[in-house]
């Protein structure tokens, strides 16, 4: 096994892909280096000289610039290298063509077709409470009703809004909250209101537009003399409703799948990452959709994204993607290439730079055909951006609320939680999946042993399908374990 890994030629930086000794010897440019210095794997090491102001290229561009002189064989890391970032910028539309290599194979996974058209991967019931209130009186509806059914598959999706609220936050919190509920994953929806709160249920529903009422049903506690008795009884309904729901033949083209990482480490952007975005380049040739997020980890890697803008339509809203984003953190006087967290430090990655050139290797190579703003809904097939922040829960949700069926979630640490469909974490090395596999669903640090990437990418397609085809379950969803995290910016009253 090679002890470091060149991600691009151009590079003059290697990662260590194991923990490297003073006087260890390492490839460099065609020729050895010797380790100067104790390096953790992960980590970069310098393969030239490097001048003090003089560039660090990784993935074949700059992650930062040196502040003192490095010697070939030094670690990198940030006593030595700072972030190249400053504000807003203006950028030029310089139009990519990318080749996708795959074909498309006509396949299809095992999805219920709605009333509506729109197609599912699971068939569960759901309470979605209007305002954080009545959290407590949704669990005690559903123990009521598993004891009188016995169906379990039943969750709640709690928050802490819906009321004191204002402006944008308020319309997000009714925004979020209505995609969820017309999500197709959900054979039937209870949305469970108190009755003083100013996300006023009346207007909720009525901002659902066009809706399945035997799908979709409401209540609201306070007008009612036991609200328990009474959403148990429409928990019924529902259920009666969704029991002759049966999976068919559906075409993989109706896929949608939200890319998302967390907790990275320096092997994200070398193993995990590209087998999504191998993954994202083979749904999009089977007609089907993915979508990245994470908007703050695409600084530094943004021009990669504009120029694979289908049109200049789409990159217009791609600048705009970004440079408000920016004027979000600057709008606080927050710098905006504040980003790596200690648990990224640990693993390897350094600057912002280092982290988004990382991150965005999960969208592959194909063209971007659609911007959406957060709380959008996608329209687009094809790979589309959209606007959330890198906050876990927050994106993951903001993914799920789109319209995607499936969160694919990449980690170098390992993260339990998972969003209100399937987040199926792909480890980035074989160690965190090894201890975590109570976690982990799928590793990807085989990349790093000894399977090819067209191996492993074959092996995953199949296990994505059979997730969306029921036939396996993703660990958040075996161990329970659903959260929703709405987006907010403003006061609370």
């Amino acid at each position: 096994m090679k002890n470091v890994f060149k991600i691009n030629e151009n590079d003059n930086v290697v990662v260590a892909l194991m923990d490297l000794s003073k006087g260890d010897i390492v490839e460099g440019n065609n020729n050895k280096i010797v380790i100067d210095e104790v390096i953790k794997k992960g980590h970069k090491v310098a393969i030239k000289d490097i001048d003090e102001g003089g560039n660090i290229t990784k993935y074949g561009f700059p992650i930062g610039h040196a502040i003192k002189n490095i010697k070939a064989g030094q670690w990198i890391h940030s006593h030595n290298i700072k972030t190249n970032l400053t504000g807003i910028k203006d950028y030029e539309y310089n139009k990519k063509n990318f080749n996708n290599s795959f074909q498309d194979r006509k396949l299809t996974f095992k999805g219920y077709r709605r009333e509506n058209n729109t197609v599912g991967i699971r068939n569960e019931l759901w309470i979605v409470p209007t305002v954080g209130c009545v959290n407590g009186i949704a669990d005690l509806i559903v123990k009521n009703f598993i004891k009188e059914t016995s169906f379990s598959d039943v969750h709640v999706f709690k928050h802490n809004y819906g009321c004191s609220q204002l402006g944008d936050d308020h319309e997000n919190t009714k925004t979020i909250l209505g995609d969820i509920v017309k999500h197709p994953n959900a054979g039937g929806v209870l949305v469970l209101g108190l009755g003083c709160e100013n996300n006023v249920m009346e207007v909720f529903i009525e901002s659902l537009g066009d809706y399945n009422k035997k799908r979709i049903r409401s209540l609201i506690s306070q007008r009612v003399d036991d609200e328990i008795e009474e959403g148990t009884k429409l928990l019924k309904e529902l259920y009666e409703n969704m029991k002759a729901d049966k999976r068919e033949d559906v075409s993989l083209a109706e896929l949608k799948i939200g890319l998302k990482c967390g907790g990275s480490d320096g092997f994200s952007g070398i193993t995990a990452n590209p087998l999504l975005g191998k993954f994202s380049d083979f749904l999009v040739m089977q007609g089907a959709t993915t979508v990245l997020t994470e908007v703050p980890e695409m600084f530094g890697a943004e021009t990669i994204l504009m120029n694979r803008a289908k049109s200049l339509e789409v990159f217009d809203k791609t600048v705009n993607l970004i440079n408000d984003f920016k004027r979000y953190f600057m709008s606080y006087n927050q710098p905006v290439y504040e980003n790596p967290s200690p648990g990224n430090k640990a693993g390897g990655i350094t600057t912002l730079e280092d982290k988004s050139l990382g991150c965005t290797q999960k969208s592959g190579t194909s063209e971007i055909v659609d911007v959406l703003k957060y709380g959008e809904t996608l329209k687009e097939k094809g790979l589309n951006l959209l606007s959330a922040p890198g906050n876990d829960l927050v994106a993951s949700t903001a993914l799920a609320s789109a319209g995607c069926h499936i969160v694919l979630f990449t980690t170098g640490r390992g993260t339990p939680f998972g969003s209100f469909v399937p987040t199926v974490k792909i480890s980035t090395n074989s160690e965190i999946y090894n201890k975590k596999k109570h976690w982990i669903d799928f590793n990807a640090g085989v990349l790093l042993e000894d399977e090819t990437m067209d191996v492993v990418v074959e092996r995953f397609i199949d296990y994505v399908i059979s997730i969306a085809s029921g036939e396996q379950l993703a660990n958040n969803e075996k161990n329970d374990i659903r959260e929703i995290a709405i987006f907010k910016n403003g006061v609370t009253l």
